[in-house]
């Protein structure tokens, strides 16, 4: 490990390792570090078709292809009744490859990406710990990182650019109290891992589902993996599922009663993992970058997981942020406003996905009411689901869909359930 790097990036994850492999791949030095050894566990699977075109850019997409990770067609969802909807076929939209995606174990996932940014020629490691972020005391510039490695030295390294890729953990946007909670998502999930799960055939093997409990209170997500695995996880508020109920455990298979859709596909099911918890869902920060700094995947923003836009959003503003951070490399202007300039192009499309999450937690919203009241916006839904956000015409579907839940939360409870 060398005393200066061009970019140092903190975590590696899909944000970083995709930042590192093309900052490095464009001939700067470029440095990777991860706290944790790999292969690590992490949640969110279940990845949007959108996620092709980084993957391409990569390089890994052959890797994709000849895995074993399950393929995914579509998306369905079923109401607290039980009833399923159509399935959300991703290549009625677009009939190209990119089409399908993948849900994928994001040890063996986020793994390989990190292997990857090796390829491209990041230096790459494992098992370090960031202790800080250097800033100059006088201009707030980020000037390097202060460093435990696996042998337990610690050491000081400078660097031009530093990216936070550090997910949840945000170790920037903490240290500048820039990370803020969005009070309108303060969500939690509990989940577990089973084995022989019942999955549907054909094209929907491999579909996400999103189930309804009963009561409307919470929903399951329901993602198929590779070797009859398959994740199962209910998300609620916060307060519904962690205060005043008992262990996670008990609220977690509580909700599992309430939920007629998942009792069906668990009636020869056996549980393969303890118990897992997740709070602080959905955030983000008010700043992209400074000078000197940058923020990329989770440690910038998180939304909920109702659409899998986790792996897509990390790849996408950490490809986005790497050609900012090139081009400020090679002009030698490291500024807030060069690194930042990927941010609002970004924002803009996170934008329209925070609004199909809000629709979703409205009590008066329906994606079959809709769809039946507005046929011809069927084809911008699935955009949406797909993670077709960078487009002007992903605001489309708005325009009939705000005023519709306007109308609809006007009228009494009797008339919305007809």
């Amino acid at each position: 490990m060398n005393n200066s790097y061009d970019c140092i990036v903190l975590g590696g994850g899909p944000a970083g390792s995709t930042v590192a492999a093309l900052v490095a791949e464009a001939g700067q030095k470029t440095l990777l570090l991860e706290r944790e050894k790999f292969p690590r566990f992490h949640i969110g699977e279940s990845l949007m078709p959108e996620t092709y075109w980084t993957l391409q850019r990569l390089g890994v997409l052959e890797k994709m292809k000849n895995g074993h990770f399950q393929r995914k067609y579509s998306v369905q969802f079923a109401s607290h009744t039980g009833r399923e909807s159509q399935p959300f076929y991703f290549s009625e939209r677009d009939p190209r490859e990119c089409s399908e995606t993948w849900q994928v174990l994001r040890s063996e996932f986020d793994e390989m990406l990190f292997k990857n940014a090796a390829e491209k020629g990041a230096e790459c490691h494992d098992q370090t710990r960031v202790l800080d972020v250097l800033f100059d005391k006088d201009t707030q510039r980020a000037t390097g990182v202060r460093i435990a490695t696996a042998d337990g030295q610690t050491r000081e390294i400078a660097a031009r650019v530093v990216v936070d890729a550090t997910g949840q953990q945000s170790i920037i946007a903490n240290r500048l109290g820039i990370r803020k909670q969005n009070p309108l998502l303060k969500k939690a999930a509990i989940w577990h891992y089973y084995r022989n799960a019942r999955r549907d055939t054909g094209p929907n093997e491999g579909a996400t589902l999103v189930l309804y409990t009963n009561d409307k209170k919470a929903w399951f997500w329901y993602i198929p993996l590779h070797d009859n695995i398959v994740s199962i996880g209910v998300v609620a508020e916060a307060a519904h599922l962690l205060k005043g109920r008992g262990t996670p455990e008990e609220v977690y298979f509580e909700e599992v009663e309430k939920c007629p859709s998942l009792k069906a596909r668990l009636t020869d099911a056996e549980l393969t993992s303890q118990i897992r918890v997740l709070r602080e869902f959905s955030y983000n920060s008010t700043q992209a970058a400074g000078d000197g700094w940058v923020l990329v995947g989770d440690a910038y923003v998180f939304l909920d997981p109702i659409y899998s836009s986790g792996v897509f959003l990390a790849l996408k503003s950490g490809e986005m942020a790497a050609d900012c951070i090139i081009e400020a490399l090679r002009q030698n202007d490291t500024s807030a406003a060069r690194l930042g300039a990927w941010a609002k192009p970004f924002t803009d499309g996170v934008h329209w996905m925070s609004k199909l999450v809000y629709a979703f937690y409205t009590d008066s919203f329906s994606f079959g009411r809709f769809i039946k009241k507005f046929p011809h916006h069927t084809g911008n839904i699935t955009d949406l689901l797909v993670g077709k956000v960078f487009q002007p015409e992903a605001s489309e579907v708005f325009k009939d869909m705000d005023p519709w839940m306007e109308q609809i939360a006007a009228k009494p409870a009797s008339v919305q359930a007809i």
